[in-house]
């Protein structure tokens, strides 16, 4: 299957330059970031930190906060995206669960960074603090579209975009 060597070559090949280095390095900060974050808010994490670009949230809190299901469903009303997942001794069933799996890649991917991930880590935990609240939610879909649209998903595109409308006399 020769269309996967070549697809392992041009990874390993991204893997060697500079910039997909600097990437990694900043997914390793951003990550470190949202974790300090969401343990200043008062969420658990299940490793005390984290040494990679994911992190486990225990959300249960010994059955004084919500389960993950319930949180992830709460998250992604408010547009942000999260998995359930469990957790060591878990008291939930694997379905419902009792925590979190977050990553960093997706945003680092965006050009975000620490300071953003600090953001982030406040957006998650006013969800998590009140998965209930309307108020709550609205604030937080108000955060995450600031955030977005500072962040594009394909900033260089959409400047192309805009140079060819302006080349083509569009407004």
């Amino acid at each position: 299957m020769v269309h996967i060597i070549a697809a392992k070559a041009v990874a390993f090949g991204e893997a060697l330059r500079d910039e997909f280095k600097a990437y990694q390095a900043q997914v390793l900060k951003n990550a470190k970031a949202l974790a300090n974050e969401l343990q200043e808010q008062g969420l658990r994490l299940v490793s005390g930190g984290t040494d990679n670009h994911l992190m486990l949230v225990d959300v249960w809190m010994d059955g004084k906060g919500i389960t993950g299901k319930d949180a992830e469903k709460a998250l992604e009303a408010a547009l942000i995206t999260v998995n359930k997942n469990t957790i060591p001794f878990d008291q939930n069933k694997p379905f419902v669960a009792s925590g979190l799996r977050i990553g960093t890649p997706a945003v680092t991917t965006r050009g975000m960074k620490e300071a953003e991930m600090q953001e982030i880590g406040r957006l998650i935990a006013e969800v998590i603090h009140a998965p209930q609240s309307e108020e709550v939610k609205n604030k937080v879909i108000q955060g995450v579209a600031d955030l977005t649209a500072r962040f594009p998903l394909y900033p260089k595109r959409l400047k192309s975009f805009a140079s060819e409308g302006e080349a083509m006399g569009a407004d």
